[in-house]
């Protein structure tokens, strides 16, 4: 598959391996049904049109903006065991960017326990959220503002893209949060967000969107970064722009206390609307693929392809028998097009194919050697998951095995540390409780040397760390803040 990340993302966020198994697995926008509304039933959302934002200079209304989207806002919970809770709260996790969520009560008894926000899409009771928000629920409760509990069920979710599609049955008309255009959100617009941090609920936060096109690791979403206030407990609900439009669905925040920092999350909701149909008529989502593993195409490569600049993604592996494979491309082929538009980083290309529906021919543009070929290919069902469970266990040998999880080292952290885009690779997560945890690795850590043998990208790093195989300790040279640390990690057993 295919991955990469944003040149615009800051230094964590761009942190996150684009080489694994992500083989291009961006929903592939399937036509199978159709958005309008079928006989006798509401429309799955409503759409805002028109222009009614107000002239530059004047100062936004949000005390009228939050009186008609906060009933539509819900606060969604469920009982489940507070040690299951414990292991998603923020506190627990070394990825700056969490997913929220607290637990309260004692460990492991069943206790209530707040999950996030949603917000109502149409009368019929459809209700969107975060996919985490629900992921270890029991029955689910949505409560709206005027305090009617409902009893909420599953429709469809999506772990990849972290969305969830809710139904509940409710006695009367339930209020409407339209969808806007994200495509069209400007930087520095004003938006609000409305929720329930830390159980508070209803509370409505203001900010600017700081900046669109993020990537952060673990996801397949291009973000929305806002600095409205939001945290734990904002999770699912909506950002919305002063025409009173859905824009986005709060999902993360950057982090390193589990309470916001300024710089939050949310998935656009254009990428939401390929989704609903699926998750309507079948519950989950069909994503597109192409069968190769891809790297950032860092300066060496560029120059190497004649290119001006450092762009598109670059194919490091090929899957058998996949779409890539029957299209004749080849390791080291640079992707710089899809269908004649441009990819400018490697993150790009697995939202492209997403909006290609699965058996449709594509025109890719590959830079191979210094020669430019247009390769027709034809965008196939993810076999992402059959892949993975016919891999098995994971190779003892890889990183992974050890819980690291690293990705190309970006230039605004290189600069910080004051060290070479090339010098070595970034450390993008490490599991909990993992070798790598407990040797002390964190995010955000540059390994330059494994094995006293130096890195310079994620390809050459997964090679050195694959080399020591028959050695008990792996040892690592990091640069952390302006110092540098051997690191050795035991293989375990």
């Amino acid at each position: 598959m295919a991955g990469g990340r944003s040149k615009h993302a800051p230094a964590a966020i761009r942190a996150r391996r684009i080489r694994g198994l992500i083989a291009v697995a961006i929903l592939a926008v399937s036509a199978t049904i159709s958005l309008a509304a079928r006989a006798g039933e509401q429309p799955l959302w409503t759409d805002l049109h028109g222009d009614t934002v107000r002239p530059a200079g004047s100062l936004p209304d949000f005390v009228a903006l939050a009186a008609r989207l906060s009933p539509a806002v819900v606060n969604i919970s469920t009982a489940r065991k507070a040690n299951a809770a414990a292991a998603q709260s923020p506190e627990a996790q070394s990825d700056p960017f969490d997913r929220f969520g607290a637990p309260f009560g004692p460990r492991g008894a069943p206790v209530p326990h707040s999950l996030g926000s949603g917000f109502v899409i149409n009368r019929d009771g459809y209700i969107l959220t975060n996919q985490h928000v629900i992921a270890d629920g029991g029955a689910i409760v949505v409560t709206l503002q005027d305090g009617h509990e409902l009893k909420a069920r599953v429709i469809g979710s999506d772990a990849k893209t972290d969305i969830a599609l809710l139904k509940v049955a409710a006695p009367f008309a339930l209020p409407v949060a339209p969808l806007g255009d994200s495509d069209a959100v400007r930087v520095g617009e004003w938006v609000i967000a409305i929720g329930n941090p830390f159980g508070f609920d209803h509370s409505v936060t203001a900010g600017i969107v700081s900046a669109k096109g993020r990537f952060i690791p673990g996801s397949y979403d291009d973000f929305i970064q806002t600095d409205a206030s939001i945290n734990p407990g904002n999770s699912g609900g909506p950002l919305i722009d002063l025409r009173g439009a859905v824009i986005g669905v709060n999902s993360a925040i950057y982090t390193r206390t589990g309470s916001s920092m300024g710089i939050g999350f949310a998935i656009p909701v254009n990428l939401v609307k390929q989704e609903l149909p699926q998750l309507l008529a079948r519950g989950a989502v069909t994503r597109g693929w192409l069968g190769v593993y891809i790297e950032p195409v860092d300066e060496q490569a560029a120059r190497a392809a004649g290119l001006g600049e450092p762009r598109g993604a670059m194919v490091s592996e090929i899957i058998d028998h996949g779409p890539a494979a029957a299209a004749g491309l080849k390791p080291g082929d640079i992707i710089v097009a899809l269908d004649h538009r441009a990819i400018r980083e490697a993150q790009e290309l697995p939202l492209m194919v997403g909006a290609i529906p699965i058996g449709k021919r594509a025109t890719l543009t590959v830079i191979r050697g210094k020669k430019t070929l247009e390769m027709p290919v034809t965008v196939a069902a993810s076999r992402e998951a059959q892949l993975a469970s016919a891999a098995g266990a994971p190779d003892a040998n890889a990183p992974e095995a050890f819980g690291l999880d690293v990705a190309a080292l970006n230039p605004d952290l290189a600069h910080r540390l004051g060290i070479a885009p090339s010098s070595g690779v970034m450390v993008a997560q490490v599991a909990a409780g993992s070798e790598a945890d407990r040797a002390g690795l964190r995010a955000n850590d540059v390994v330059l040397e494994v094995d006293q043998q130096e890195v310079s990208d994620v390809a050459g790093f997964r090679r050195a760390f694959r080399a020591g195989g028959g050695r008990d300790i792996v040892l690592l040279l990091v640069r952390r803040a302006t110092g540098t640390l051997f690191i050795p990690l035991r293989r375990q057993g």
